[in-house]
């Protein structure tokens, strides 16, 4: 049988690729290495990260119910219930990537899939192997956890996939890499109870947000009791009888040794893109990233990449998907829209939490703009006072000429929910003066983005 459409990898950017693919009328396969469809995202990513992250946001209002006039006497946190919580919504949303690849007639194929030549790929499964034949193939095989040279993942030593299947909760924990991974599962444990330690390298925590939004994420942190280090380096590994001991060496020379029951190794993700078959074909790779087109083309005529192997864009479940649908537009002969860089919305799921699109402040004046900035505190916004969430703010980069939005940046409750109107206004080429007439509904936490677009010109009126 020849397929129009075969897709390696069935994360989000996988499974909604195909289920496109057959919504055009194209027959399609997808192909997966692991016995469950959803890939890193719903299984050890996104998905079970934030359901925990919810359960911690949960255990603090248990915690500090009575200013409410909640009382919860001697209440417990058991980590086997709330994984267990985690694991019923991991298995239900697979429940549902497996009825959709039904309900859309996409065939899966379980195994590992790599080219064997042009248009066909080979599929090594329980069943031995086999070949596909397909007009179009798309590669989405996703990431794994980077890892410091010489370690293994095991034991005291975790990456996002062991620490998700801890069912006592640590009492001390170092964080190796303050991306949203690292500050992500430090804030959840320092709710649980964990005392955690952020060491990165770079001059600043999420280093890819505005530098007013790292600022006020390590101040926050710092009031949690969360310790933050920067411009420092973590060498010297070892575990230990107690845990794992490393030595950190500061930005001023100064070094410490830190110990610490757990290690949580967050340095980033690397591309899948070996023993793919690659080799001798098209395909041209940066750093082991995959380099495509607009319309997500590879090099190679008839095979395409998507999401967290492709270079140059972020590894971002919902790009992935994005890319996703520009090349079944190509393929399908529909009129393509190409991933438009500057407005990927970023989300950072932490207690406060981050949302972000566009150019931060700096990128902004380096590329020449006129910089107008305007900004709103949460703790001037009724809703955040209701919810006692105060920390934060919204941040709107515009260029003061034409009223352009060059970027948005929120850090406070719901940020990652609150992006969406950022997102929608710069998409749709609205202006500043736009968005301070657009009526906001009180009393809500998105008033806070009407209040900043306003005071883009002086004129936000609750400060």
């Amino acid at each position: 049988m020849t397929y129009d459409v075969i897709v390696i990898g069935s994360g989000p950017g996988g499974y909604s690729t195909a289920v496109r693919a057959a919504q055009y009328g194209l027959k399609t396969a997808v192909i997966e290495k692991d016995q469950k469809l959803g890939g890193v995202c719903l299984h050890v990513g996104c998905v079970p990260t934030k359901a925990l992250l919810h359960t911690a946001g949960v255990w603090e209002y248990m915690k500090h119910g009575a200013s409410q006039g909640i009382h919860c006497d001697n209440p417990r946190f058991e980590l086997k219930g709330a994984k267990a919580n985690k694991d019923g919504i991991v298995a239900k949303k697979a429940k549902g990537v497996d009825f959709l690849m039904k309900k859309n007639k996409v065939d899966v194929v379980k195994g590992f899939g790599r080219l064997a030549g042009p248009g066909r790929v080979e599929v090594t499964g329980e069943q031995g192997k086999q070949t596909l034949e397909g007009k179009n193939i798309i590669l989405a095989t996703g990431s794994e956890a980077r890892m410091l040279p010489g370690l293994q993942p095991g034991g005291r030593i975790l990456t996002n996939i062991e620490i998700l299947n801890l069912t006592e909760v640590p009492k001390s924990m170092l964080v190796l890499g303050a991306g949203a991974v690292g500050v992500e599962f430090a804030n959840m444990y320092n709710r649980f109870g964990t005392k955690c330690t952020v060491i990165e390298m770079m001059p600043r925590i999420v280093p890819v947000e505005d530098e007013e939004i790292s600022k006020e994420l390590e101040r926050v942190f710092k009031k949690q009791g969360i310790r933050v280090e920067t411009n420092s380096k973590a060498s010297n590994v070892r575990e230990t009888a107690g845990g794992v001991a490393l030595d950190v060496t500061f930005g001023n020379g100064k070094t410490e040794t830190m110990e610490a029951e757990c290690l949580l190794v967050a340095i980033g993700r690397k591309p899948n893109t070996e023993n793919l078959g690659l080799e001798g074909t098209r395909v041209a790779l940066d750093r082991g990233f995959v380099v495509v087109d607009a319309n997500q083309r590879t090099g190679e005529p008839g095979v395409y990449a998507i999401g967290d192997i492709v270079a140059g864009t972020p590894q971002l479940a919902h790009v992935a998907t994005a890319e996703g649908m520009v090349a079944v537009d190509h393929i399908a002969g529909k009129p393509v829209h190409p991933i438009n860089k500057q407005r990927i919305p970023g989300a950072t799921y932490t207690e406060p939490g981050i949302g972000s699109v566009g150019l931060t402040e700096k990128q902004a004046r380096e590329l020449g703009y006129d910089v107008k900035v305007g900004k709103f505190p949460f703790l001037a916004n009724s809703k955040a006072s209701i919810l006692d969430s105060h920390d934060g703010f919204v941040k709107i980069v515009a260029d003061n000429e034409f009223g352009e939005i060059l970027g948005v940046h929120i850090i406070g409750p719901e940020a990652y929910e609150l992006i969406g109107e950022a997102v929608t206004a710069m998409d749709a080429e609205a202006t500043v003066d736009v968005m301070m007439r657009s009526i906001h509904a009180h009393p809500t936490l998105y008033e806070t983005v009407g209040e900043a677009f306003n005071n883009v010109h002086g004129l936000a009126i609750n400060i």
